[in-house]
Order: C-alpha cells, then structure tokens, then sequence
C-alpha cells in the first residue's frame, strides 16, 4: 500500500468511524509500562484499544487503570503487528495513532556513568520491532519518546530515515517536561510523526507548574486513607536526626558539613542527594528511586521525610485517583512511577496528533 498514491480505480478512500472525528481516534500504546502514556492520550481524546508490555506487575497495574483496553503481556518482539490489528478489528491503515516508549535504561546517562562508557544494552534494539510493527500495520501516525541521548544512536537514525522512506513525515526534539504543564524539570526526546499532515508540537504552557502546585495541602500521611501515601519508613535514628537538620525548602546535605553520614562525605556523584524539594520550583526529575532521598532530591519541602509515592505519582501528573498496586511492595512502585511517561506531557503533543488526524479526516484523503 503506498504512502502517497491512491488507485483511481479504488474512488475516494473509505472513512472510518475511528477518523471522521464523530468517534474517538484509535491508539495503540506499545511498553506501556503502569499507562501514563495510554493516560495522556485518554485525556487528550484518543481511544486507546490495544497495549503491550512484559512486565506483569505493569500489566496488573494497567489493567487496574484501563480496563477496556487489550493487553498483550508479552515482548514486543513476539508480537505480530499484522495479528495484532486482527485482533483489535482493524485494517492496515486505519489505526490513528501508534505510540511508544521503548525501555531507556540503555542509551539512559545514569547506566552509562553520565556518558563515559559505552552500553550495549540488548534493550537498544527494541527500537527496530516498533519500526517493524509500523511497516505491518501503517498507523496514520507515530508518536515516540525516550531519553535524549537516543538521538545520538544507530538506531534513531535508521527509525528516522525508515518512516521517511515509508512516507511519514518526521519532527523531532528534546523537550522538557517543564515547558508542558509538568511540574518537574525532566527532558525527554519526543518525535511526531504523520502521513496524514505535518506533525507539531504543542506549544509550551505560559508558566511553569511546581511543586507547590502538585502536591501542596495534601491530607498528611498519617491521617489519610490512600496506601500510597501512608505507609511507614524505617529509618536509622541517625538518619532521621540529619534530614531535620536540613534546612527546609530547598535544603541541602552540603548544610550538615563535617557531620554528613560517613558514605556521603567526599561523594560528589549526585550532588543532590538528601537535599530536599523547593515548594516553589518545579521538582527534580521523577526517577525510579523517587522515594529514597539517598537517590536525588527526594524529600519533601518541610516535612521530616521523603516525598510518599502519591507525591511522586502526582508530580509525575498522574490523577489522583491512579490505583498502583503493592504487591510486589513499595520500591517497585516506584519504579514504574519513575519510568512512567507523565500524562500531562503526552495530553498536550497528543492534542496537536489528533487535530492533524481529525483535519485529515474533514479533507477525506489519506497520503
């Protein structure tokens, strides 16, 4: 099926319900992960119907979430793109919109000593089975993110250069999730692609959120029913006699001097360890250690504590409503907090996808 020319013999092409714009236009969500990809595309309108990923503690959580979507609990490399869309009863080419995040760890700067060493991660090949399920099921539109230094590989390149060859048109950046109504300082490379119109960004928002505004005037642990936030954390006393003498707002570890706890003195690797978030500046990065204050600037503004997994999970603009199980216990929820894509993000680019799609769909034709 080619990508711009049309059979005169075939007329004008067949409207689905899934792009007149009368019906929500269809997704697909391959990895994805605990769903804040799958969220923010809900949020934006879209109509997720199919997901994919391999770990079963992110499927469970999914499902929670997002029930009425299919879920293959599987490796992307055994899924058939064609059987796929079988499926989910559709036709080559009448999915609106297949989007991916493929598992960073690999090109990510912490596993690679901040760049210095090289990586060859097997998870950096995963790319090519999201190039493959694009070539057997041709969505009208592609959306992928990763880490920024994804854009520096092999294989980005090669994805680029093949949907161009497919007959999409390609835009690509680094972003910051800041710019986009999430309040955390997190970039992220984000690339949109089309074969329905040119694919655009949103436009950054016109101020930056914070912390102040995501998790400010919450019910305080110990008084609140929600498991994601009360739980207890143990602590050596020693520790916890440190974090209150760090100043409030913004402190950091550097205010303890000489009386630091003995593995954090002389270590410059990650500066802001037990250093605490400011109310009124976006939070760090929310990573897979988010709830561990000897893995970044994780504790909370004033409060003698980390930030609980519901901060996180808010900070990461996840409804507070999002149900995350603990099952496996609390530091694997954290890891898929971390590693979720924040919805609000996703909400905004998805947006600009769909008003693409939906102008496509008034005009009648398909490149």
């Amino acid at each position: 099926m080619g990508s711009h020319s049309r059979s005169k013999s075939a007329g004008r092409p067949k409207r689905t319900a899934a792009s007149t714009g009368k019906h929500k236009p269809t997704a697909v969500d391959l990895f994805c992960g605990a769903g804040g990809l799958t969220e923010g595309l809900r949020q934006a309108g879209f109509k997720v119907v199919g997901a994919v990923d391999i770990d079963p503690l992110a499927c469970r959580t999914y499902r929670q979430n997002h029930p009425d979507v299919k879920v293959w609990e599987r490796d992307l490399s055994s899924v058939n793109g064609t059987v796929l869309m079988g499926d989910l009863d559709l036709r080559r080419g009448e999915l609106d919109l297949l989007a991916a995040c493929p598992p960073c760890q690999g090109f990510s700067t912490l596993r690679t000593i901040n760049g210095s060493r090289s990586n060859r991660d097997p998870r950096n090949q995963l790319i090519y089975h999201v190039l493959r399920v694009i070539r057997s099921t041709r969505p009208k539109s592609v959306m992928l993110e990763n880490v920024p230094k994804l854009r520096r590989s092999r294989q980005f390149t090669h994805f680029r250069r093949s949907l161009v060859s497919m007959g999409y048109k390609v835009r690509w950046a680094v972003l910051n999730a800041l710019d986009y109504g999430v309040p955390q300082r997190r970039r992220r490379l984000v690339l949109i692609a089309s074969r329905v119109g040119a694919p655009a960004f949103a436009k950054p928002a016109a101020r930056s959120r914070t912390v102040r505004d995501a998790i400010f005037g919450l019910t305080p642990p110990n008084r609140s029913r929600d498991l994601l936030h009360n739980y207890s954390v143990r602590q050596k006393t020693k520790t916890k006699a440190l974090i209150r003498r760090i100043p409030r707002d913004g402190g950091s570890r550097s205010a303890l001097g000489a009386d630091q706890l003995k593995c954090h003195k002389g270590f410059d690797g990650f500066r802001d360890i037990y250093g605490r978030m400011s109310w009124d500046r976006p939070a760090p990065t929310i990573t897979g250690g988010c709830i561990n204050p000897s893995k970044g600037r994780f504790l909370h503004p004033v409060a003698h504590r980390p930030i609980t997994l519901r901060e996180a999970a808010l900070l990461q603009t996840f409804p507070k409503s999002y149900r995350f199980l603990l099952d496996n216990g609390r530091y694997a929820v954290a890891l898929l907090i971390g590693n979720a894509l924040p919805p609000e993000l996703i909400r905004r680019h998805a947006l600009s996808v769909r008003v693409a799609i939906e102008q496509s769909a008034v005009s009648g034709y398909l490149m």
